[in-house]
């Protein structure tokens, strides 16, 4: 089962949203409360670059993840900096395949001009965390009970890496 990255296309479009929505419920990894559609996740998309990108990894065709370079707090002075995010298919989660995901995007980060790579990551989402801390990801904040979702309040941990 060959496992390839690449950068994602529009027409992965749909298969990512899938993957995103497909979080939403566990209230462990996005702080949206409904499923997205894909209408309204393209202006995200064609935000991607090469200095920004958005990968998918996929295992025999089909996508199993995707993972983001975005823009961090929009100013000029922040260019060498970058939110990542991943997010892996239900059937792929604990397969390893984040790890992979992960050890991409560092070595990808130096090689588009990043200096410095930053997570927003609930606080209770623990495999997550440790998958970060495991590639040097170390704790720069917390912003305490910042989200609410079904009456339940969540904390925010802020993780860095400087490459």
């Amino acid at each position: 089962m060959e496992v390839k990255i690449r950068t994602a296309k529009e027409e992965d479009l749909p298969a990512i949203v899938d993957i995103y929505n497909s979080t939403v419920s566990s209230r462990k990894v996005t702080a949206d409360i409904e499923p997205v559609s894909v209408e309204s996740r393209r202006n995200w998309y064609r935000r991607h670059s090469e200095k920004r990108p958005l990968f998918i990894m996929e295992q025999d065709s089909q996508i199993i993840g995707w993972l983001s370079f975005e823009d961090f707090y929009g100013r000029p002075a922040y260019d060498g900096t970058a939110e990542i995010s991943i997010y892996m298919h239900e059937k792929s989660r604990g397969a390893g395949h984040g790890d992979s995901f992960l050890r991409h995007a560092v070595n990808s980060a130096l090689d588009i001009g990043l200096s410095r790579l930053v997570a927003f990551i609930f606080s209770h989402n623990e495999p997550s965390i440790s998958l970060f801390q495991k590639y040097g990801f170390v704790k720069w904040g917390e912003l305490p009970e910042v989200a609410e979702m079904d009456g339940q309040k969540y904390s925010l941990l802020i993780l860095g890496l400087v490459l």
